[in-house]
């Protein structure tokens, strides 16, 4: 009797058929350790099954889930259920007959999840900065996914930085994007910046693409930048001495009028953490000294401003996108910095 290279016994044409026994009883028992077994239920297994080896697989009908036996336990591998993390939660809270846990990331960390399944997940990148003179930035992409799949492994956790804004020094410079924020295969694409004018040598006036697109900036009626398609809108169109508007997960940004910026566009709301918290709005457009600038997105959108100030920041862990600065004179003022992302993961605890 020979076996194959991972140790499944079978008979050769040389063995004896007095061996045959043997072999189709040495068969039957590795299948029991490496077949999935289907059992009643839990006390059936154990019933049959009083020392298991690690390794040995099993279903169960009750449940239509398989399980391993892990050397001490035996653990589910499919048909899964609710996720599991040692992190210390933020908070836990129930909704009805459900009760939930979770873990607000704020800053780069891991994951730790004990018991593969699924969970619930936002993700939100990083805002786009603001432009000087006048386009506002976008807001981080804004991803929500119901019952991600998580397996039993720590998950590296990185939290999108915002853009910074734009300096305003001799040139109409634009803002800088933001950046992605990531967990496993899920990312919340960075927002996009606003831009200056058309004045600045190497610079544009056209916003920046993102999870939210950047605003235009002035002087040339100067497009938005693109949203990323499911996390979140374009830009506004820029005006004469007005700023279009930062895009935001919800909304598109508002297309600006002669001196005056454009709003942002709105967030989105989400109810993870138990309470409804608004997110990824875009920045306001700036505006020139004789205008009214544009007011942030609801969901952390920094405003607009005007008389060579500088625009206001996104609100930090948001991904809201910061404002356009304003201009009076010379090259006008700085833009607002866009706010960084955040990782929210929830799992029912019942």
């Amino acid at each position: 009797m020979a076996v194959t290279p991972v140790g499944n016994p079978y008979v050769e044409s040389s063995d004896l058929v007095a061996n045959y026994p043997g072999a189709s009883e040495a068969l039957a028992e590795r299948i029991d350790i490496v077949g999935v077994n289907p059992f009643a239920n839990a006390a059936a297994r154990d019933a049959a099954i009083p020392n298991p080896v690690q390794g040995q697989m099993c279903s169960l009908n009750d449940d239509n889930k398989g399980y391993r036996y892990d050397g001490s336990a035996w653990i589910l591998f499919s048909g899964a259920g609710n996720a599991n993390f040692s992190n210390a939660a933020t908070g836990t809270y129930s909704s009805g007959s459900d009760s939930f846990k979770y873990i607000t990331f704020t800053g780069s960390n891991d994951l730790i999840v004990t018991q593969a399944g699924f969970a619930d997940i936002l993700v939100i990148g990083g805002g786009g900065g603001g432009g000087a003179s006048y386009g506002a930035g976008g807001a981080g992409g804004y991803l929500a996914v119901s019952n991600a799949y998580f397996s039993e492994s720590t998950h590296t956790v990185f939290i999108g930085a915002g853009g910074n804004g734009a300096i305003s020094n001799s040139i109409y410079l634009s803002g800088a994007n933001g950046t992605s924020s990531r967990i496993g295969p899920y990312y919340g694409v960075a927002g996009g910046a606003g831009a200056g004018n058309a004045a600045g040598a190497g610079n544009t006036s056209r916003g920046f693409s993102g999870g939210s697109g950047g605003g235009g900036g002035a002087e040339t009626y100067a497009t938005g930048g693109a949203g990323t398609s499911g996390q979140g809108n374009s830009g506004g169109t820029a005006a004469s001495a007005g700023g279009g508007g930062g895009g935001g997960a919800n909304a598109v940004g508002g297309n600006a009028s002669t001196s005056l910026g454009a709003a942002g566009g709105a967030g989105l709301s989400s109810s993870l953490t138990g309470t409804s918290v608004t997110r990824a709005g875009g920045g306001g457009g700036g505006s020139g000294s004789a205008g009214s600038a544009g007011a942030g997105g609801s969901g952390g959108g920094g405003s607009g401003t005007n008389n060579n100030t500088t625009g206001g920041a996104g609100t930090v862990n948001t991904g809201g996108g910061g404002g356009g600065g304003g201009n009076a004179s010379a090259f006008g003022g700085n833009g607002g910095a866009g706010g960084s992302g955040v990782i929210i993961v929830r799992v029912r605890t019942n």
